[in-house]
């Protein structure tokens, strides 16, 4: 088997490498890409250190049978295709092809049953749209989604590097933003993306067009995105209304029964779920409107990124 990472050199493409390896994955062919400025920097594969390559189109018409994207949507946007047009299945981190809707869009704990019999460009959803869905996956199947309120605190590292350095630069006393709208360091910013017409940022309207594309329901999912100053783990308020009646017991019991969510007793915080694959939840509660309240958790680098992106190759290898 032939497989390479695209953007190796970046916070999710490194975690992409480090998962394939944890999780036992040996190939004949392992090559790593990345832009010119990477250009030989090695990574550590199991026993060997990867030199990584420049990105070029000649090497995007070599046959891969997986190649994993992240690299940025317009990278994604004039490579990826050129890669699938010879014959390789693409796993793309980026929001290029997302909604596109002849591209599947796939957490496979969810809706893996949409890779069937596919070949070609496979589009990795938001972070913050990936450990909502597992944690809402469960419900659905029992009661039927109808509307969903959530506010996300999300990490800085859901920006890449450049999010973690301004942050840190900022946390020892350089306070000139460059990269975020506003200081982030001791500050939360409600703004992820640019905003529309609507009022709405970017990162809620993936989040709503997302939820409801991967769910395959006509929820309404109304979102507020904010970034704050954590290193690791997105965290989510979720505010979610059924059109069947349920009750707590219930819902923890359909949790409990799945393998990719963790049900706390009282709540996960960032610093306790980092490195973690699951989707965690916690402070489920009934409000007075008769919806379900809970706090979700869960590693934005890994659940968010790499380690859906690596499922989404298992679920091939293992058909």
């Amino acid at each position: 088997m032939k497989v390479g990472v695209v953007g190796s050199t970046g916070e999710v493409g490194r975690t992409m490498v480090k998962v394939l390896e944890e999780r036992g994955h040996f190939f004949d062919e392992f090559r790593l890409f990345a832009s010119e400025r990477s250009k030989g920097v090695k990574i550590p594969f199991h026993d060997e250190n990867i030199p990584v390559e420049v990105l070029t189109e000649e090497a995007m018409k070599e046959r891969f049978d997986f190649l994993l994207f992240s690299a940025g949507k317009e990278i994604s946007k004039h490579f990826a295709p050129i890669a699938a047009n010879y014959g390789t299945t693409v796993i793309d981190n980026s929001s290029a092809f997302r909604m596109d809707p002849k591209i599947p869009l796939v957490v496979p704990d969810v809706n893996s049953h949409v890779l069937k019999n596919y070949r070609g460009i496979i589009a990795n959803p938001n972070c913050s749209t990936i450990q909502l869905v597992m944690a809402l996956k469960p419900l659905h199947d029992l009661y039927h989604l109808k509307h969903v309120v959530v506010t996300t605190m999300q990490a800085v590292s859901g920006s890449g590097h450049k999010g973690i350095e301004e942050l840190e630069m900022e946390m020892k006393g350089n306070i000139v933003p460059k990269f975020y709208p506003k200081k982030i360091a001791y500050n939360c910013i409600p703004q992820i993306g640019p905003f529309f017409e609507n009022g709405f940022s970017e990162e809620e309207m993936k989040m709503y067009n997302e939820t409801r594309k991967i769910m395959e329901c006509d929820c309404v999912v109304e979102a507020t995105t904010v970034r704050v100053p954590v290193l690791y783990g997105h965290s989510e308020s979720v505010w979610a209304e059924f059109e069947k009646s349920f009750d707590l017991d219930g819902v923890l019991k359909a949790w409990k029964a799945v393998p990719y969510v963790k049900v706390w007793d009282d709540y996960p915080t960032p610093i306790e779920i980092k490195g973690s694959d699951l989707s965690h939840v916690g402070r489920a509660r009934i409000s007075p409107t008769n919806a379900l309240m809970f706090w979700n958790v869960a590693d934005n680098v890994r659940v968010g990124a790499a380690t859906n992106a690596v499922k989404i190759l298992e679920y091939f290898i293992n058909v």
